[in-house]
């Protein structure tokens, strides 16, 4: 609806109803970060073990290398309905420290059991790459997804949400284990005295970071997609909410075996595999994603202007607030004529309305939780508050992008005593044209809750 009814006042809490002390927010977020602070220094201790404080600093100064590019590739697929940061960075640090930690004590542990139980080491180690790895590894990385899709329900809405978390979490897993490769490299590069391109360094480096640095977020991906489509369904289908996450997970499982298993295929294998399968996945999971991201921008130009009917948005509003390049334009207009505070705020309005569009969406095909109504009023009163510095930008970014005026070409002029006059021209009006004057004071001066 485009109006809020009067917010309800929230009864007084009772004694009775005070959360426990493990319930508060501040014990459960410093939980979480003395639990992955303890995950990091364990797993760093263990990868110095394994590669030696020389190769730890040469695989760590190597491994960075793609994380930016990823970070920023999922951050720009966010860009229409952008998460908060700590999600990301929690994210990131799950899959780097807490990821990595449980998959290398259950790999050695699964690995080393199937050794000694079987008596052959070189089975064992292929049947711990092919099977153990990606059941171990795709569940660790899944539960951050999971964690965000249960605690953080309000920020992870559709799958371009799935599929960013479940990228910056591989993108940390894949982090810490190309520092464990790459220093593992080093060190036998320095037993054998190999340098520069015939070295194992500089083959792993090609691999893992230049040939495969999306391998990791593509699995996971497929978990953040299942997480995805489970956020679109409605809280009656629970079945399918539970379905949708496992059928990911199991996609994903089973594409890190076949990428692990490329190895044992034959001296081409890993080529074929890459071309083949990871290649062309790759590139649906990456059409995938934007058309996601074009649906969510229809998604904005089609639920807002209900709101600008009802006065809470200007006209040309929907419209800006659905093109990313109308977007780019207001933030840079405000940049340039009122400074960065007013560019943040008309990211932050730019935001605010996005939300506002997704939560309709979602109360119209009833899918919206209880809170829809409370939620709905919290937007909005956050759209009026930054209006006076956001609409002058979006007014500017809606006029920049408008479409031409579509204009009627005169007939061809007849000569001769029987010449019909030339019709009248025609300007056809143009959608989303607004007047170069706006005047603001055209919108409701009182607050728009008052009846």
């Amino acid at each position: 609806m485009a109006t809020c009814p009067p917010c309800p006042t929230r009864p007084p809490t009772l004694p009775h109803t005070q959360p426990r002390w493990w319930q508060l927010t501040w014990v459960r977020y410093g939980a979480l970060i003395v639990l992955l602070a303890l995950s990091g220094l364990v797993i760093l201790a263990l990868v110095r073990e394994q590669t030696g404080t020389q190769g730890f600093l040469v695989g760590l100064g190597l491994a960075v290398f793609p994380v930016p590019l990823l970070v920023a590739a999922f951050r720009w697929l966010d860009r229409v309905d952008p998460g908060p940061w700590r999600n990301l960075l929690f994210s990131f640090a799950w899959g780097a420290c807490a990821a990595a930690l449980i998959a290398i004590v259950a790999n050695s542990f699964a690995t080393r059991w199937i050794a000694t139980a079987t008596a052959d080491p070189t089975g064992a180690d292929t049947l711990g790459a092919t099977v153990i790895a990606p059941v171990v590894e795709e569940s660790a990385k899944a539960a951050a997804v999971l964690l965000v899709f249960l605690f953080r329900r309000r920020n992870f809405t559709g799958i371009v949400d799935g599929v960013v978390i479940a990228g910056v979490t591989a993108t940390g897993f894949a982090f810490t284990e190309n520092i464990l490769y790459l220093g593992t490299a080093f060190g036998t590069d320095q037993l054998t005295g190999d340098r520069g391109i015939a070295s194992v360094t500089a083959a792993t480096f090609f691999v893992r970071v230049v040939m495969s640095p999306f391998a990791h977020p593509l699995f996971t991906v497929l978990t953040g997609i299942g997480f995805g489509i489970a956020a679109l369904s409605a809280d009656r289908h629970r079945l399918r909410r539970v379905l949708l996450p496992l059928s990911g997970l199991l996609l994903a499982m089973g594409m890190h075996a076949l990428w692990n298993g490329s190895a044992s295929l034959g001296e081409y294998g890993f080529f074929a595999v890459y071309a083949a399968f990871m290649v062309p996945a790759f590139g649906l999971l990456t059409w995938l994603a934007i058309w996601t991201r074009q649906r969510e921008l229809g998604t904005v130009r089609a639920e807002l202007p209900v709101y600008a009917v009802a006065g809470w948005l200007a006209p040309a509003e929907p419209f800006a607030l659905g093109s990313m390049r109308a977007r780019r334009i207001a933030r840079r207009y405000a940049r340039q004529h009122a400074g960065k505070p007013t560019e943040r705020v008309v990211a932050e309005y730019e935001a605010y309305a996005t939300s506002l569009a997704f939560l309709r969406q979602r109360g119209r095909r009833g899918r919206a939780g209880a809170d829809y109504v409370v939620r709905e009023r919290e937007l909005l009163t956050e759209l009026w508050r930054r209006r006076e510095a956001a609409r002058p930008a979006l007014d500017y970014a809606a006029r920049a992008t408008a479409p031409p005026l579509p204009v009627a070409v005169p007939p061809w002029p007849a000569y001769g005593p029987h010449a019909a006059p030339a019709p009248a021209r025609y300007t056809a009006p143009a959608p989303y044209a607004m007047p170069v004057h706006t005047s603001y004071t055209a919108y409701p001066a009182q607050n728009p809750y008052r009846s």
